[in-house]
């Protein structure tokens, strides 16, 4: 079993909740309230932006010139998913981007991201490694479960199929490439800590979907 395998088995509880989730199963049927995939588009751009600067600093600590070229790569492809899949996204929704980009940035995208950063500058490569793969794996395992059937909304079928096509699955099969060779060389204490980043951030995942279902905001 690669560690790869070890970290999806940690998770995978989580990945559980996650598919159950109401956001999710109203993506997929097709009752999913606009306003509430408006909030996860808009704060998605936010969150993308935060992803782009953590892939940046894991590109710079990576072992490997193949590793920074491939994270650098990654970051840059989140600044353009942001810039032109969500403004595609957010105009069919009636949102200019310019009222998206006025929109705060939510609690749980400001704990999130902060929490990314803090561990791509404050851990080892491994570490920043095993907090940004969820957003990786389980949007990818997301758009594969829901590929099949899609949704009767076309703005809920354009997202499913843009993570569940092969694409986006060539990329994360890269990723966890590195997980699997970087695994088998870290102690256990070091191998703890990338597993409980690993969880601390899918538990993240399922928190992002829930907040775009809440619509979440500021209480004060």
């Amino acid at each position: 079993m690669g560690f790869s395998d070890e970290l999806w088995a940690a998770g995978a509880g989580i990945y559980d909740r996650v598919r159950a989730h109401p956001f999710l199963t109203g993506l997929s049927d097709g009752t999913l309230p606009h306003p509430a995939f408006r909030h996860f588009v808009v704060q998605d751009a936010h969150y993308l932006r935060g992803y782009a600067r953590a892939l940046a600093v894991l590109a710079a600590r990576a072992p490997t010139e193949a590793d920074t070229v491939m994270f650098s790569q990654h970051a840059a492809g989140a600044i353009a998913a942001e810039q032109d899949m969500h403004a595609e996204l957010a105009d069919a929704l009636g949102l200019s981007s310019a009222d998206a980009a006025d929109v705060p940035v939510a609690p749980t995208t400001t704990a999130y991201t902060s929490y990314l950063l803090a561990t791509c500058h404050g851990g080892s490569f491994a570490e920043g490694l095993g907090a940004v793969l969820p957003c990786y794996w389980i949007y990818a395992r997301v758009g594969e479960a829901l590929l099949e059937g899609s949704s009767p909304d076309p703005l809920y079928a354009r997202w499913i199929a843009m993570y569940g096509g092969e694409e986006f699955q060539a990329v994360v099969d890269a990723v966890l490439a590195v997980t699997d060779r970087v695994g088998p060389v870290l102690g256990d204490d070091e191998r703890e800590r990338v597993r409980a980043h690993y969880v601390t951030t899918c538990r993240y995942e399922w928190m992002f979907w829930d907040a775009a279902w809440r619509q979440e905001a500021w209480p004060v």
